[in-house]
């Protein structure tokens, strides 16, 4: 089963249009791209704005956080990013998701619906604090989760 890496955006981002892999630039972002890099074959970003983003797609800094946004809105949310999946990876179910992101970006809609196509989710980090995930990145590599 091929795994796909989905990573959170952040708040951290450079100040001009860049790929989006170089465009967040905080340590806990830098830690799970480093840890997709590693542990899928592909890996895309869960970005507030766009939705699902390439790495090597070049995208302006934005001011947009899922933590802004109503319960509806999240859920319009994540049934944009399951579109945008299938629209790039066809069948889900023949996928291991390896989400590395909050719970606003995994609780709304997005793990239920990987779930429902037949993909498997995991979220290595899931029920860590944000220092506890810092500690996680730092300390381990993908072979450990």
């Amino acid at each position: 089963m091929q795994r796909v890496g989905l990573v959170g955006c952040v708040k951290s981002k450079r100040s001009g249009p860049t790929a989006a892999a170089d465009l967040y630039t905080s340590t806990l972002f830098v830690g799970r791209r480093r840890w997709v890099e590693a542990s899928c074959e592909r890996w895309f970003i869960l970005s507030a704005k766009h939705g699902l983003v390439p790495p090597d797609e070049v995208i302006e800094p934005y001011d947009e956080a899922l933590t802004d946004k109503g319960r509806a809105e999240r859920r319009a949310w994540a049934e944009r990013v399951l579109a945008q999946l299938r629209e790039r990876l066809g069948e889900l179910g023949r996928y291991r998701f390896e989400i590395h992101a909050g719970m606003p970006y995994v609780d709304h809609g997005l793990r239920v619906g990987l779930v429902a196509a037949g993909a498997e989710v995991v979220i290595p980090t899931e029920g860590l604090r944000q220092g506890e995930q810092l500690a996680f990145y730092r300390n381990r590599s993908p072979g450990q989760a």
